[in-house]
């Protein structure tokens, strides 16, 4: 983030947004007078992403174990799911219910992801879903390309500060607020919890060639980045590479290989027609793991009433060209 002189050049930022930027690492409530509206690249907020990134390559000068890579996806298949199902299709859409305790473990988990706090990235998709492909959504490829949607839109001001008033049903949790406002300290716990385990497990079982590093560099570095990087892929290719089974206002697009890849979350064309649903898969053929995970977790109480797909919609997928001639017809 830049300020500009009277002759309109560029200066560096002054030292209270120094400041401030640097608190937001830690404490993403903080207050300022500054406009937090601009779209510019803020180096210095984002530096800890960038410092993530670049932290990956000490793989490069730590010797490897299956017991890191292990870990590495583990946490990767845990956390993603924890963002699908929770981050996403619960906090965003409420497309089903679970008690205050399954809620705030999940937030945790989905927190450990490294995207921001759970009313950050609900009301965030919130806004997304309102104003899909318009000039008013921040990640929009169609607007502003695919290096934006995938990166740009978390490197400005203007994707900063949660939007409260678009989840106000969320916010009256206090421990949901906590999390949301110091959205580093599940991260950081993450950290601190596989470097325990790497040393712990160097001393019990030293034929594991691991230790607290390398379980940190696997386990939290590069698979932190491998599910940021698949996740935003549904914002920078879910709306440009794939079909449109429905004809919604948007350019929403289901892919089965990013399905694959989130979880279920590639239908994403089926999502926007349907966004309250607890699957996006609509149909049986459209593989959606986090609806299945899901279903398996309401046999045993962790989470109930599970929105379905409503008949006529599943219709509409099934019948297009009967469905566009009705509309016609009416």
């Amino acid at each position: 983030m830049t300020n500009k002189d009277a002759s309109g050049s560029e200066q560096l930022p002054n030292r209270s947004a120094l400041r401030t930027n640097i608190i937001r690492w830690f404490d993403s409530e903080i207050s300022s007078n500054e406009d937090m509206s601009s779209t510019e690249f803020n180096w210095l907020r984002v530096m800890p992403f960038i410092i993530l990134h670049l932290l990956c390559l000490l793989a490069f000068f730590l010797p490897v174990s299956t017991t890191a890579i292990t870990f590495c996806f583990v946490l990767y298949w845990l956390r993603l799911f924890a963002i699908t199902a929770f981050y996403h299709r619960y906090f965003s859409h409420r497309a089903y219910k679970t008690n205050r305790f399954w809620q705030f473990i999940f937030a945790l988990l989905g927190n450990m992801a490294a995207q921001r706090g759970p009313l950050w990235w609900a009301a965030h998709h919130r806004a997304h879903h309102q104003h899909a492909d318009t000039d008013e959504d921040l990640h929009s490829p169609v607007k502003r390309g695919f290096w934006w949607s995938h990166l740009g839109w978390f490197t400005c001001d203007a994707s900063f500060r949660t939007q409260h008033h678009r989840i106000k049903d969320f916010s009256r949790f206090p421990e949901l607020r906590w999390l949301n406002r110091y959205d580093s300290f599940a991260p950081l716990l993450l950290i601190a919890l596989l470097f325990i385990a790497g040393e712990w497990l160097a001393a019990a079982a030293p034929e594991l060639n691991t230790n607290g590093l390398q379980l940190v560099v696997w386990g939290f570095f590069i698979s932190t980045v491998l599910l940021f990087h698949s996740t935003v892929t549904i914002n920078s290719l879910g709306h440009i590479w794939g079909k449109k089974r429905f004809q919604t206002k948007d350019e929403s697009r289901n892919n089965a290989f990013l399905a694959l890849l989130t979880l279920g979350e590639g239908w994403h064309n089926n999502h926007h027609r349907w966004a309250v649903s607890a699957r996006q898969g609509f149909y049986w053929w459209e593989l959606d793991i986090t609806y299945l995970i899901l279903k398996m977790m309401s046999w045993v109480g962790i989470v109930h009433d599970l929105n379905p797909v409503p008949a006529h919609v599943l219709a509409e997928g099934r019948f297009p060209a009967q469905h566009k001639t009705a509309e016609k017809s009416s």
